[in-house]
């Protein structure tokens, strides 16, 4: 006899290609904010939020993924606002990674009512974020990025090891293919506003993370007061650990 999460689990492998909505995400209470706005980070784009908005859209939930150019900070910030601007109501707005960086900066927008980080980073106003990581023991996947020129990317062994290592291989090298490389300017942006200061916030810590250190996760979470998840996962908890991240999502919507 399979119990009920026993048959959770066997759900969650078809969800996405069913429409058969995983029982933990279902139970999660029904969504008062109808707009979610996702914004990716390094190493990735749009797609890979696709899990989990399989799992949002069901509830009735309007979701875009915003297309990050990972160019500028301000140039990325413009993106994500122009996607809020569209809009028709109150939104959570989402980051993972490097993400994080525009969600502080860009969820002062009035749509806004909560923000969600996944694994993210988290500065305050003008924070140095480069220092504020030093303090912590490097991550291994640091060690893995190559640069063409200007463009920086993770290489495939970096990839599958360090920043996708809870993913299935052939998944992982999908999303390796797809990896959109950034600019070095990119980095050197520094935010000047906090939204996670005067908005309700939540996290996602990722505690086998190769590419942020958990403990800097924990640290930035606890900073924001935010409600805070753990889950046993590389930095792509939201390939990995999709129902979780949609039902933290969800916990913020409502």
């Amino acid at each position: 006899m399979i119990d009920r999460r026993g048959f959770a689990k066997i759900l969650v492998a078809g969800a996405a290609s069913a429409g058969v909505l995983p029982h933990s995400v279902r139970a999660a209470s029904a969504p008062k904010i109808k707009n979610v706005v996702m914004v990716h980070g390094l190493f990735a784009d749009g797609s890979c939020w696709s899990e989990v908005i399989a799992r949002l859209q069901p509830h009735g939930l309007n979701v875009t993924s915003v297309q990050n150019p990972l160019t500028t900070l301000p140039e990325a910030v413009a993106a994500a606002t122009r996607v809020l601007d569209r809009q028709d109501g109150p939104t959570v707005l989402v980051g993972h990674s490097f993400g994080g960086m525009i969600v502080t900066e860009a969820g002062v927008h009035p749509k806004v009512r909560a923000l969600v980080y996944v694994a993210a980073r988290a500065p305050d106003a003008g924070e140095d974020y480069p220092a504020l990581a030093a303090k912590y023991p490097a991550p291994p996947a640091s060690a893995g990025i190559v640069f063409d020129g200007d463009e920086g990317r993770l290489t495939e062994e970096a990839f599958l090891r360090d920043f996708a290592g809870d993913v299935p291989p052939a998944k992982a090298k999908v999303l390796y293919a797809v990896q959109e490389p950034f600019h070095k300017a990119l980095l050197t942006g520094k935010t000047a506003n906090a939204a996670w200061r005067s908005k309700p916030s939540f996290y996602a810590v990722s505690t086998e993370d190769r590419t942020i250190n958990p403990d800097l996760e924990r640290f930035m979470a606890k900073r924001m007061g935010a409600k805070t998840i753990e889950l046993k996962s590389s930095h792509l908890s939201l390939i990995s650990h999709p129902d979780e991240i949609a039902r933290l999502i969800l916990n913020a919507a409502s």
